[in-house]
């Protein structure tokens, strides 16, 4: 009997010890059960997550900042030409259109001047077509056919130079390369010269009439062209300010050609007077073939005042050169070619105005 309680008190005491621990067991899993143990560790993680990521944003956005400050300065650099290079070539492009525009009105105008310069040709032609007091069947002028044709480009060319030295002054070009202009433009005007004396050797009526102008042009026609003087009061209205010694030079050139343009004038008359005496002589008198040849003689008179009127044109173009400086040249060669066209474009509105 006290064998059977000796074995059984170590039994007791081990079992105990178990019960022990295993309600320890039931204690920590009753506090700590899944449900709040996972919430919680979800939680932490959530806001260590979160946390993780701010740092991490902050850290590529102190980079970045990083980055752009010590972007190297040549970039930096490259990169301002790169917009300076873009804004020169958006205004460049601008440019262009804006003259593309120009050239297109310059166009329109000078279709235009085509159709009223045709409608003077058949004034021209019909007007040739009749048959003469002295029984001569008249034609077609080739060379003033071909005077016409050749004014025509010379007009077309004139406009392409404005544009030329409009844009060249808006520009502000070297003073060489504006030289080049401005001889090209008096070179123009003695083409123009030139062409007329062919066409007064044709046909002298024909050219001193202004029949191959426009009516605007007509309306200041001076023996076959422009008067010099009213040339210069258009030019230096658009070049001042002058110089005194300037002043004093383009006075002079004035007054000379003032002058000149009077002795051509009464000249003129004198022999448009001549001429009108020679045609109402009395050819019974049985010297009409020399009252003809005196009437051809004093045509061919009269071309030789359209040759001396256009001598003193091209003289007062070459001193105005010569007294302005060439930005002065270039101004007033552009001032006088708009005052031609507007006078052309105003011919155009007066023959398209309805009746």
């Amino acid at each position: 009997m006290s064998s059977q309680s000796t074995e059984l008190t170590p039994r007791m005491a081990i079992y105990e010890q178990f019960h022990q621990i295993s309600r320890w067991g039931d204690t920590f899993n009753a506090d700590v059960s899944p449900s709040t143990g996972s919430s919680t560790i979800v939680q932490v993680d959530a806001r260590l997550e979160n946390k993780a990521e701010y740092i991490s944003c902050e850290q590529v956005e102190h980079s970045r900042n990083d980055q752009e400050t010590n972007k190297p300065a040549y970039k930096i650099q490259r990169r301002l030409a790169q917009n300076r290079e873009a804004a020169r070539k958006s205004r460049l492009k601008k440019k262009v259109y804006v003259q593309q525009l120009e050239s297109s009105r310059l166009k329109l105008a000078q279709l235009e001047q085509e159709i009223e310069r045709t409608r003077q040709q058949g004034i021209y032609i019909s007007s040739a077509s009749d048959t003469g007091y002295f029984g001569l069947s008249a034609t077609v002028n080739p060379g003033i056919t071909a005077f016409e044709k050749e004014y025509g480009y010379w007009v077309e060319e004139q406009n392409k130079q404005i544009c030329e030295l409009r844009s060249a002054l808006q520009a502000h070009i070297t003073d060489v390369e504006l030289c080049i202009l401005v001889e090209s433009g008096l070179n123009h005007y003695r083409n123009l010269f030139r062409m007329k004396a062919d066409a007064a050797k044709a046909d002298v009526v024909y050219l001193i009439s202004g029949i191959w102008r426009t009516s605007a042009e007509r309306f200041f026609h001076w023996i076959g062209g422009f008067c010099p003087s009213e040339l210069l009061n258009v030019v230096m209205s658009q070049i001042e300010p002058l110089t005194d010694q300037q002043h004093l030079e383009v006075c002079n050139l004035r007054q000379f050609s003032q002058q000149a343009e009077d002795a051509l004038s009464q000249g003129i008359d004198k022999l448009q007077q001549d001429l009108g005496q020679s045609v109402a002589a009395d050819f019974s008198s049985g010297n009409y073939r020399a009252q003809v040849a005196s009437a051809i003689d004093k045509l061919e008179a009269l071309e030789g005042f359209v040759n001396q009127a256009d001598h003193l044109r091209q003289q007062t173009l070459q001193q105005m050169a010569r007294i302005l400086t060439t930005r002065q040249a270039a101004r007033g060669l552009l001032a006088l070619g708009e005052y031609f066209h507007r006078l052309r474009a105003l011919s155009s509105l007066c023959s398209a105005r309805p009746l």
